[in-house]
């Protein structure tokens, strides 16, 4: 019979912030699949977990996934984590999953439920969340549609964004939305420097213009 392969959710920064359902499936499972061992060997370290640890991230090809595929139909247990929050959302946990389970549907998939950065920023925001729209990394190009049909919708959205190229999407932010517009601005979530900013577009860009931005960034438009 298969095992089961655990999509476990780790800390987006802050080690504390682990469940200890995450805790304790990661101290059971026979295998601890990572996309940087050396990150997560610092949680499994602080949290005196020791398992072996297998690579897996977006470059992994498909030799990688069989072994992971001969490993759970062996009966194995594994566990899916990534650097930091929810394996396969903006992750490419997704994709191995969506292999694993065409070849065998048989393999059990449990969810372990924890930190997210998406939910933590609009938890800070204030702003109207009782449905929204999560876009990943705003597209480069062709994003003419894409603004219409958000503000058409009148419904708030998110998404990560780079530190050297923040100052710049805030300009297109304001092209599209207006510079009135409310946005909220989460960065560093749950780290030492952790800085978060709230006003619209306008006032939120001349903070940052002041500032050295550095570190991972969350973007909530209301």
């Amino acid at each position: 019979m298969p095992g089961t392969l655990y999509i476990v959710a780790t800390p987006i920064g802050n080690l504390e912030d682990v469940t200890l359902r995450a805790i304790r499936v990661m101290r059971e499972a026979d295998l601890i699949l990572a996309e940087d061992t050396r990150v997560t060997g610092i949680l499994l370290k602080h949290y005196d977990i020791d398992k072996p640890i297998l690579s897996y991230h977006q470059h992994s090809d498909e030799g990688k996934k069989l072994q992971i595929l001969a490993e759970l139909v062996s009966g194995k247990n594994l566990a899916l984590v990534s650097d930091a929050g929810t394996p396969g959302i903006s992750d490419p946990g997704n994709e191995l999953i969506d292999y694993l389970l065409e070849k065998e549907p048989n393999i059990k998939v449990v969810p372990i439920p924890g930190p997210a950065a998406i939910t933590a920023a609009f938890s800070a925001s204030g702003f109207k969340a009782n449905k929204f729209v999560f876009i990943g990394f705003l597209p480069k190009k062709k994003r003419t549609k894409l603004f219409k049909w958000l503000a058409d919708g009148e419904i708030s959205f998110a998404f990560y964004e780079s530190p050297n190229r923040i100052l710049k999407t805030l300009d297109v932010l304001a092209e599209y939305f207006g510079g009135e517009k409310r946005i909220f601005i989460a960065r560093e979530l749950t780290k030492l420097y952790e800085t978060l900013y709230r006003g619209t577009i306008s006032e939120v860009k001349l903070q940052l213009e002041k500032e050295k931005v550095r570190g991972e960034i969350v973007v909530v438009v209301e």
